[in-house]
């Protein structure tokens, strides 16, 4: 419901708004977290005495050197925050960098479960990743994309992580993030987080699309440039496409990023230096699916775009064609996508609506009535 994104949007932007700022409160919460709770049940129980279930589990540990990953994620996050004490008094020289992007490593592959991702939440991890990530000036690069690696993991199929991360402002926090980033490599890793939080959850998708430069944000990712590189782009339209595309998405969210699928429509498609198959199969899938879904596909008709695309799908068709062995096999899902979005924009219609403007179409080459052979 709408009044509930509102809400949600309002507390984003409360949440977000010491991005930047030297701030350091969740690294207390951390340390009073690990000194209260074990992550795997109210902290209250924990001085319980132990079950018998318990003391055997225990003997099997000792007797078999069997790992309790909860207890190690905790060792874990003790040493990080006896680490980022020192960078919070500015003597970072003193830390083991490598030794901590190990064990961020280490962390990532626990909480690849679910039941460990969510220990992980109640652990007061999630206040953690958000902290290192706003201490741009203070917490090396380095250590910031194992966060955000692990932000990616924790959210994957796990809507009560991505539920917990909205509370904090999670969606804000990124995006103002991605506009204080130089590095395309990094600023791709925000990406990934954001996308990995925003994903298959509606709640989270329409918080994003109200966040004031999420439209911008889709632009800057998905501009091909040699700065920005592959991997930005990448993940930048693998994000858009599962934002439009989605159960959840609505007429009016594809008109809002519908600049974002003609530039993606006008550059992707082409065989360039700053193209690659996997981009252009992306493309292909997202403009195959807008045409499918039919919520809005007027931005097809605007500027000749239709009579283009379809010129260069006939022209790569016929050059896909005419390729054999090991290439013709590498090259058969770009293909059959291109066979796809050819048929879908030959019964391509402006948008039904009762008060819309009248559409101007440019003039271009019609359709051909068949493809190539």
């Amino acid at each position: 419901p709408k009044t509930v994104v509102a809400y949600w949007y309002s507390f984003a932007v409360t949440m977000s708004s010491s991005v930047g700022e030297p701030q350091w409160a969740w690294l207390g919460l951390l340390k009073w977290s690990l000194s209260y709770s074990d992550g795997t049940r109210p902290s209250d129980e924990s001085m319980k005495e132990m079950s018998a279930e318990d003391k055997k589990f225990l003997e099997e540990v000792m007797k078999n050197g069997i790992v309790d990953e909860a207890e190690r994620m905790k060792e874990i996050l003790q040493t990080m925050a006896q680490s980022l004490d020192k960078y919070q008094s500015r003597n970072g020289d003193d830390v083991n960098l490598d030794e901590l992007l190990d064990l961020l490593q280490e962390l990532r592959d626990i909480v690849e479960q679910i039941d460990y991702a969510r220990a992980f939440v109640s652990l007061k991890g999630l206040p953690f990743l958000l902290g290192c990530l706003q201490q741009r000036d203070a917490i090396p690069q380095p250590l910031r994309q194992a966060c955000l690696g692990i932000w990616s993991t924790l959210c994957q199929n796990n809507p009560p992580v991505q539920l917990a991360l909205l509370e904090l402002g999670s969606i804000k926090i990124l995006s103002d993030l991605f506009f204080l980033e130089t590095d395309s490599k990094y600023k791709a890793k925000l990406v990934q987080a954001m996308s990995a939080n925003i994903r298959n959850h509606a709640t989270a998708e329409e918080v994003f699309t109200q966040v004031e430069q999420s439209t911008e944000l889709i632009k800057q990712g998905l501009l091909l440039t040699e700065a920005n590189g592959y991997t930005l782009p990448t993940r930048t339209l693998f994000f858009l496409r599962a934002l439009v595309t989605s159960d959840n998405s609505s007429r009016s969210r594809v008109r809002q990023f519908a600049n974002c699928i003609g530039y993606v429509s006008d550059n992707y498609l082409s065989s360039s230096a700053l193209t690659n198959p996997e981009l252009r199969e992306l493309a292909l899938e997202l403009l195959t699916t807008v045409l499918e879904q039919k919520l809005s596909v007027n931005i097809f008709l605007e500027n000749g775009r239709k009579q283009r695309i379809a010129g260069l799908g006939v022209r790569s068709i016929t050059a896909l064609r005419q390729l054999t062995g090991e290439e013709r096999e590498f090259a058969t899902m770009e293909l059959e996508l291109w066979e796809k979005l050819i048929v879908q924009l030959a019964r391509v219609e402006a948008d039904e609506e009762g008060n819309s403007e009248p559409l101007l179409l440019a003039a271009g080459e019609p359709l051909p009535e068949t493809l190539p052979q």
